[in-house]
């Protein structure tokens, strides 16, 4: 269909009419800058100049009485920033540009908050109409016990405004002390409490001017999980400018209350496990310890048996995986009846790069925020280690090591080890080094810790630090200086690939139950900004005397509250849930894939990761949310665990306060089959060439009332993973249904004392949940001793057989003897 030239013109006409109507009608934020000085004299105060401005430029005057209350400035600006903003409309905004003393007219941006990186890493965004956040009103009246090294409670990430009374169910209180009045608590912080004689008992009575007998945090450690878990939003937030944005913890809502155990000589059993027993009976819903030490038998551990308490009484308890990584058997806190959790780093990170004399460039990390190097110059460059310097001692930096003759002036590559890396750089200064380089050991690999230095400093891998000392040895050798510079490079966002497990995240195999995976999974813990109290230096060191709100700090540590704060936001959506079933929704909807969509990668090497560094995976709380299915457990499963395990039924009583009859759990079957939401078999390869071993798994739906799953199965490498059966079809919600696992296996070649792991996995979908189990089977080859010793009471009981059922003896025994050693692999 044709059009006139006419309706064109009128098409035209107004369309242009609704142009300029909405140039003179729609408005938005403009920030106005002004000139200082330009103020007329006839007006007393900026602000009535701003007024009168926006007065002589309205499109509609009439609107405008001159009356305060009716002043469209949003904001007036007088310190960093000289001017004011306020809404206008393109027409408006275009004329106030051409009066006196006007600078600019910026047009407002709608940014997204940019918080400590966690939360968003995480998918937690207020943003959202729906989520985990919204669900669960941002973990409101959820109780979070912090058992740690205290709270500072005047930050404001424990501040209590829009909070609702306390939760009528709370029965703690706010014990007083040395600074720390029992007035320190509020509506956020509902109760506070300390524990020391089990410390006073080993080490005397405390030194009260370096540490406070009360609550208050005298470390940094406390505050900073604490506020991983549950601290509100705050803005502006950083670390001598580094990760500026909004902080928030996990459960922004969630209640707090704070257990203090550890002190300046270490955290004590007798305190943790009051602790344990205080937060038991104030009324808390999740418990979250960040402490952890040598692996025992659970019932020689506290820790353990505290937490058993707790989940008994329907409590969720996370704890920290460990800092003991890369190696493997380095996983603390492996209990099945706590969450155990590694650390990963997020898309963040903190560019310092070490540029060379000869023109290389060193990737590194730091958060150093004072006076940078001087740009465009080099400095000279030592090895602490080196001929002139003081042996080994020197190359790690330790106190007293330095020669200031040898240092002054100079930027200084220290070893990392024995002493702290912020330390290091102390030694440094007081020897009169300028700059510090901190060099990975092999050990250490490639993994960086970004740390608050006292002077320009930055980490480097291992392989950088060698190459650095191969540049100082050929420089010296060629009778040139070496030479270096520091640059720092600030905060640096949506890093890849990410996540990836850290360096120092504590591995498994489990130490103690090899059949149960641990850690159970990973959270961010690498270079995680919290709140940070005032009486302690970012460092960490009693020299310095710097001061800031929140502080950068790595470790499994960081990882643990992180979970804390998710479960608790997942109680507080699922109030029915046990702390098994939420550790199941964690687990089973974690994932492993990074933002490259490749499997994550070990920091420390740079390779692919494997469950004995992450687990189940990265933890996505949004899935977690909403699962499908969850593997449940009750306290008597961990008691038929515990039977299966070897356990006496005294030992067992000493963890569970329970009378244990371990006939019926024998029954059952083995370890394995507590109903855990991965799997893990291990075969001794005692000369068997065919082995297998089952599991039975129990699923509970919490998703969907009528749905079916399908399996999926991803068997590890050279093992055969049968599922029975292949389908489960619910009818209800909290319907149970079972499924068994046939793992078969042939032995493989190795060496006397080797193991070889191989992983995969069993997913369950219904098209809309998937709910993946990690499957893994270790095969182990025994010590040459061992070996020998069952080959010959296998030999023995044979030929005993043998003869009775054959009639043979003497010359044919040695034949014997010598093909059953064969058949075991024994020389």
């Amino acid at each position: 269909m044709a059009i006139s030239s006419t309706t064109s013109l009128t098409l035209v006409f107004s369309l242009l009419f609704i142009l300029s109507v909405s140039a003179t009608i729609l408005q938005n934020t403009f920030i106005v800058r002004v000139q200082q000085d330009a103020k007329p004299s006839i007006f007393p105060t900026h602000k009535h100049w701003y007024d009168s401005s926006l007065t002589s430029i309205s499109d509609d005057k009439s609107s405008y009485s001159g009356d305060t209350d009716t002043s469209r400035v949003i904001h007036t600006y007088d310190t960093v920033f000289h001017g004011f903003s306020a809404k206008l409309s393109t027409l408006e905004a275009q004329k106030l540009q051409t009066l006196l003393g006007i600078v600019a007219v910026i047009p407002e941006q709608v940014r997204r908050m940019q918080t400590t990186r966690s939360p968003e890493f995480l998918g937690l965004k207020t943003a959202d109409s729906q989520g985990l956040l919204k669900e669960s009103d941002y973990g409101s009246d959820l109780v979070i016990g912090v058992i740690d090294t205290g709270i500072w409670p005047e930050r404001k990430s424990f501040n209590d405004r829009g909070l609702g009374p306390v939760p009528a169910k709370w029965k703690g209180e706010c014990i007083g002390g040395k600074g720390f009045p029992a007035s320190s608590c509020n509506r956020k912080l509902i109760g506070a409490r300390y524990f020391c004689n089990g410390y006073e008992a080993t080490n005397g009575k405390m030194n009260e001017t370096t540490e406070y007998r009360s609550p208050r945090d005298s470390d940094g450690h406390g505050t900073h999980t604490a506020s991983i878990s549950a601290g509100r939003y705050v803005f502006p937030a950083s670390t001598l400018g580094y990760a500026r944005g909004v902080a928030a913890g996990m459960a922004p809502k969630a209640r707090l209350a704070a257990y203090k155990v550890c002190w300046n000589a270490g955290c004590y059993d007798s305190d943790i496990l009051a602790a344990f027993d205080a937060a038991l009976a104030d009324g808390v819903d999740v418990i979250s310890l960040s402490v952890g030490g040598v692996v025992v038998p659970y019932y020689l551990d506290p820790i353990a048996i505290g937490a058993f308490g707790a989940s008994d009484a329907g409590i969720f308890v996370s704890t920290s995986a460990g800092n003991g990584g890369p190696g493997g058997l380095t996983v603390t806190n492996v209990a099945p009846w706590v969450t155990t959790v590694g650390a990963g780093a997020i898309d963040r990170d903190f560019p310092a790069e070490v540029k060379l004399g000869n023109g290389k460039i060193i990737p590194g990390v730091s958060i150093y925020g004072g006076p940078a190097l001087a740009p465009h110059r080099l400095y000279p460059l030592i090895y602490a280690g080196s001929e002139d310097g003081d042996g080994y001692s020197a190359s790690l930096c330790l106190e007293g090591s330095l020669d200031p003759n040898f240092v002054k002036g100079k930027i200084v590559l220290c070893d990392r080890g024995i002493n702290s890396r912020a330390a290091k750089g102390e030694v440094v200064k007081k020897a009169g080094g300028i700059g510090m380089v901190l060099a990975n050991g092999v050990f250490d690999g490639e993994g960086l810790v970004a740390d608050c230095h006292v002077l320009p400093a930055t980490a480097v891998g291992a392989t950088a630090g060698d190459e650095i000392r191969k540049y100082i040895t050929s420089a010296s050798k060629s009778r040139s200086q070496p030479t270096a510079t520091i640059l720092f490079k600030g905060t640096r966002l949506n890093v890849k690939p990410a996540p990836v497990v850290a360096s120092f995240s504590a591995r498994g195999p489990n130490p103690e139950s090899p059949e149960i995976l641990k850690p159970d999974v990973i959270a961010p813990g690498l270079n995680i900004l919290a709140a940070w109290p005032d009486g302690v230096g970012p460092s960490s060191m009693r020299s310095d005397k710097r001061r800031t709100e929140f502080n950068i700090l790595s470790g499994t540590s960081m990882a643990c509250p992180h979970v804390s704060g998710l479960a608790a936001l997942l109680k507080a959506a699922h109030p029915e849930w046990s702390p098994a079933a939420i550790r199941s929704a964690l687990m089973t909807t974690a994932y492993t894939v990074d933002n490259r969509g490749e499997t994550m990668l070990d920091e420390s090497t740079g390779n692919t990761s494997t469950v004995m560094d992450f687990g189940a995976g990265h933890v996505h709380p949004q899935k977690a949310m909403d699962p499908g299915l969850v593997y449940d457990l009750s306290s008597y499963d961990y008691v038929d665990f515990l039977c299966n395990s070897n356990y006496t039924t005294k030992n067992i009583q000493a963890i569970t306060r329970k009378n244990a009859d371990c006939s019926g759990a024998k029954r059952a079957g083995h370890s394995g089959n507590l109903n855990y939401p991965s799997l893990s078999a291990v075969f001794q390869q005692y000369g068997e060439h065919k082995m297998s071993t089952h599991f039975i798994r129990s699923v509970t739906n919490v998703g969907d009332p009528n749905s079916v799953y399908k399996v999926t199965m991803r068997p590890p490498s050279g093992t055969l993973v049968m599922v029975q059966p292949e389908k489960l079809v619910f009818r209800r919600m909290g319907q149970k249904l079972s499924f068994l696992v046939r793992v078969e296996v042939v032995a493989v070649k190795l060496s006397p004392g080797s193991s070889r792991m191989m992983s995969g996995s069993i997913e369950w979908s219904d098209g809309k949940h998937i709910v993946t189990s990690p499957i893994v089977v270790t095969m182990q080859e025994p010590m040459y001793a061992i070996r020998v010793f069952i080959a010959l009471s296998i030999s023995e009981s044979a030929w005993s057989w043998f003869v009775v059922h054959k009639g043979r003896e003497g010359k044919g025994r040695k034949s014997f003897e010598r093909r059953t050693k064969n058949a075991c692999n024994v020389d």
